[in-house]
């Protein structure tokens, strides 16, 4: 038997990181993509975010890569959105995203990131945060690229 236990923090925005999640449906939404977490026998620890990106922090399960469970969740909510009245705006999901796994010593302090999303939106912008977890996990931007879809 294999044992595994890979807990990420995901970081995903709206098409053009427009503010299209309503905060009054957010948790709507927050349920609908549960639900996909959970029918991916995978563990959502927290999800959170503002009107133009969300954050997850989950195990996903050890036979399914990141990318793979990446596309078929904005698959999926991307579908349920479109046709849900409370989400008017919404355009799609970016087509980037970015994962980052953590210690599991870690996990609660990135959970409570999580759920400190709306105070620290406050102060940084989604840029800046984004900007900042690529550069603090050695990850080489490229200008050209960076949050262009």
């Amino acid at each position: 038997m294999s044992y595994t236990k890979l807990t990420y923090h995901i970081v995903f925005r709206t098409k053009y990181s427009k503010n299209t999640i309503p905060e009054q449906h957010e948790k709507e939404l927050y349920a609908y993509i549960m639900g996909i977490v959970n029918n991916k026998n995978s563990k959502l620890y927290r999800i959170g975010g503002m009107p133009n990106h969300i954050h997850l922090v989950v195990d996903i399960h050890p036979t399914i890569a990141v990318s793979d469970f990446m596309k078929e969740l904005k698959e999926y909510s991307s579908k349920w959105l479109s046709k849900n009245p409370n989400f008017p705006d919404f355009e799609g999901w970016a087509v980037s995203f970015a994962a980052f796994t953590y210690n599991l010593n870690d996990k609660q302090k990135v959970v409570e990131y999580v759920i400190n999303q709306k105070e620290h939106h406050k102060n940084v912008s989604f840029e800046e945060e984004y900007r900042q977890f690529l550069i603090e996990n050695g990850i080489e931007i490229d200008e050209k690229y960076f949050l262009k879809d």
